[in-house]
């Protein structure tokens, strides 16, 4: 059974997911991607120091593309032309850059799939049993298919991720802009509904969104950064959020962190 302390979240008006690191496990995926293809790149143009873990979750995780791009590269002093979205990957833009990354991330995800986590499936079959609206908040152009890959589309009336923000010119996590929208969407009151995000920016988004529970899954940010950025609680699955049976009657709740008042 889930913690008698933790909230009830069928008793807020919805649900908004981050999808990558959240739902699914595709933040390794991403962070596979970004890794081989910006070690490739700082050999190839000479830039030091190298790229890290770290990096990833400074600069990429849960920005828009072409954004983390840009910051990953001015922190190497590095500026290059912003291009086109429309650019081929071997351009030495932003964009292609970006797309040149996305094409090892979409080669990975079609040769191997991917599978939700249990514990994210365990709360949306509850919250779907409670009636309580759902919507994936991605900055992924890739939302889509992931969702479509781990058999989750057919959940979710609303997907507010990379294609929408690029086509409406929304900024990217940790401006509010993209939670505020998908909540706009779904049509509920970020003040009357719940967020939760891995990543240090997006839960800075849904904090500045206005979002009455914030929850951070620490898949390895750190649950004091995560507090640092504006979560109110910090679980490592979302099976501790569950009131029936855990998924995972293993998994130690020990470590579940709630933000001072």
């Amino acid at each position: 059974m889930a913690d008698d302390s933790l909230p009830d979240l069928s008793a807020y008006d919805a649900v908004l997911f981050d999808l990558d690191g959240v739902l699914t496990p595709t933040a390794q995926v991403h962070m596979h991607a970004w890794q081989t293809m910006f070690e490739d790149l700082f050999a190839a143009w000479d830039i030091e120091p190298p790229y890290t873990e770290r990096d990833y979750f400074d600069h990429l995780d849960g920005k828009k593309r072409y954004d983390g791009v840009a910051s990953l590269l001015r922190s190497r002093d590095v500026e290059v032309p912003w291009g086109d979205p429309s650019d081929d990957p071997s351009a030495d833009t932003v964009c292609g850059i970006g797309n040149r990354k996305n094409e090892v991330f979409s080669r990975v995800l079609r040769a191997e799939g991917i599978v939700a986590y249990p514990g994210s499936v365990a709360l949306l079959d509850e919250l779907e049993a409670a009636g309580i609206p759902t919507a994936v908040v991605s900055s992924s152009k890739n939302a889509e298919e992931v969702l479509r890959s781990a058999g989750l589309r057919e959940r979710f009336t609303v997907v507010m991720d990379g294609v929408i923000a690029e086509r409406d010119h929304l900024a990217s996590k940790p401006a509010p802009d993209v939670f505020v929208e998908g909540a706009r969407m779904l049509g509920v009151d970020p003040a009357r509904s719940v967020a939760v995000e891995d990543a240090i920016s997006g839960v800075q988004s849904a904090a500045a969104g206005g979002f009455a529970l914030v929850i951070g899954v620490d898949r390895g940010t750190g649950q004091d950064e995560l507090r640092k950025a504006g979560a109110h609680l910090v679980v490592n699955d979302l099976a501790e959020l569950v009131t029936g049976p855990s998924p995972l009657p293993d998994a130690d709740r020990s470590d579940i962190q709630e933000k001072s008042a």
